[in-house]
């Protein structure tokens, strides 16, 4: 028996059964609810390996659920979004989620996000203790934090392992490509917006509001952190 421990969150009924019966036959252990204010309570009682979020929610909004968890869990949350509804994608992310999903839910896709999810989190409880010094700006793999000039930056975990990757290429272009492949598991398709949101809330945390950047964006490239201004 998979060993992998999912919290189904969405108050459809149909979906949520169709969904867990995909999840069961590939061997995930499914705990299913219909409502937000349910899932917060079950998921803080029994922590789950990943959550997946529907975005509209009775008894309390997937949002607000989202933004409760990620205050006290460091758990991936995989939401789902209607379709073509960008706002609610860019507040999921906002609030924390870790990737999204637009309805009609196409199960390969699913497990396909989950897998990816689940391996960064497993990656990131298992790698070696290791810490970035640039100037006065620290990244510290091991307890996943960020601190500048001695004061800690809160920063959400897709937040942390964007900056991480910067960090550890500090000087150099990371491509939108290859930071969508790294983080996300999937192929840039030119229209992903994800990437660039976590980019603006740390430029934001990090003070770094006007130009020149001290994470730059190359234009038709990607991103550059500078190695030696912090």
């Amino acid at each position: 028996m998979n060993e992998c421990k999912i919290a189904l969150v969405e108050d459809d009924v149909e979906l949520a059964q169709w969904i867990a019966d995909y999840l069961e036959a590939k061997q995930y252990q499914v705990s299913v609810y219909h409502d937000g204010l349910a899932g917060l309570e079950g998921i803080k009682k029994t922590p789950p390996d990943l959550v997946i979020l529907d975005g509209m929610l009775p008894g309390m909004d997937g949002l607000d659920v989202c933004k409760a968890l990620r205050q006290s869990m460091q758990i991936p949350i995989l939401m789902l979004t209607a379709r073509d509804e960008e706002v609610d994608e860019i507040l999921g992310l906002e609030m924390g989620a870790d990737d999204y999903l637009t309805k009609p839910v196409r199960g390969r896709l699913l497990e396909a996000r989950m897998r990816t999810l689940l391996r960064r989190s497993a990656v990131s409880q298992t790698v070696a203790s290791e810490r970035l010094v640039l100037g006065a700006l620290e990244v510290d793999s091991d307890n996943r934090q960020v601190t500048l000039n001695g004061n800690n930056i809160q920063v959400s975990s897709n937040e942390f392992d964007v900056l991480w990757v910067l960090a550890s290429r500090a000087g150099s272009v990371v491509t939108r490509q290859d930071l969508v492949q790294e983080l996300r598991g999937f192929e840039y398709d030119g229209f992903d917006r994800t990437i660039d949101l976590r980019i603006s809330r740390l430029r934001k945390k990090l003070g770094d509001t006007q130009a020149p950047y001290k994470i730059a964006t190359v234009w038709g490239k990607g991103y550059q952190l500078a190695k030696d201004t912090w």
